[in-house]
């Protein structure tokens, strides 16, 4: 079953996304919040959506552009810089994990790019959050002390990502080890954004072992 539908965030109002779940009804198995890149709620990230439903989650995308999409670069950059994302993380994924634990208290986050970005928020602020998977998104300065996750946290990354290179993650990887955070990071020779198979980045070789890691990790922790 897939379906958009709508859910309560903390503040009251309503976020609308997109919801799959294994086919027996009434299925109580642990959830996965997915978190867009930067192009908002399109065919590629409900496939990953769909992909983690075959194996026996319950997900949940949440719209953080609300109903917009985009295939333009430079339109997604401005969409994301735009996008309040303390608003999103408190609000918007928050609400998505908290629909999910009505039917499992276990609750993972998933993100990419921009959702790799709020993925890390996730981990820092959202006390619903068991685990959390980052690919090639690193928290932004001043949003939260990267030190204060106590959740498992897994991290993939491309050694030759231009968006955020790979000194930063060794940087980030330093505060993890020093605050004793319960993490553990791969490296990959590819670029942002390799495992998003529709654009001109993608790398099937590491989004293969990226994505059974994930899968290893999703399993171990919820």
């Amino acid at each position: 079953m897939a379906e958009i539908i709508t859910f309560q965030r903390p503040d009251g109002k309503s976020c609308s996304g997109y919801y799959s779940e294994p086919n027996d009804e009434g299925s109580s198995a642990p959830g996965v919040v997915v978190i867009q890149e930067w192009w908002g709620l399109n065919d590629q990230i409900k496939g990953v959506a769909n992909q983690l439903v075959d194996v026996g989650y319950r997900v949940l995308v949440p719209d953080l552009y609300k109903g917009e999409v985009t295939l333009e670069a430079a339109e997604a950059q401005h969409k994301m810089e735009s996008l309040n994302f303390e608003d999103a993380t408190q609000q918007d994924i928050r609400g998505a994990a908290q629909y999910l634990q009505k039917a499992s208290p276990d609750v993972a986050v998933m993100g990419f790019c921009m959702g790799g970005v709020l993925t890390m928020l996730a981990a820092i602020h959202l006390p619903e959050v068991d685990a959390a998977i980052s690919w090639y998104g690193l928290p932004p300065e001043g949003a939260g002390d990267p030190g204060d996750i106590d959740i498992p946290l897994q991290g993939h990354f491309g050694e030759k990502d231009s968006f955020f290179p790979i000194a930063q993650v060794d940087k980030l990887e330093e505060t993890l080890k020093d605050d004793e955070v319960a993490y553990e990071f791969y490296r990959y020779a590819a670029e942002h954004a390799f495992g998003n198979e529709t654009g001109d980045s993608y790398n099937p070789e590491a989004k293969a072992l990226a994505w059974e890691r994930s899968l290893d990790f999703l399993d171990k922790h919820l």
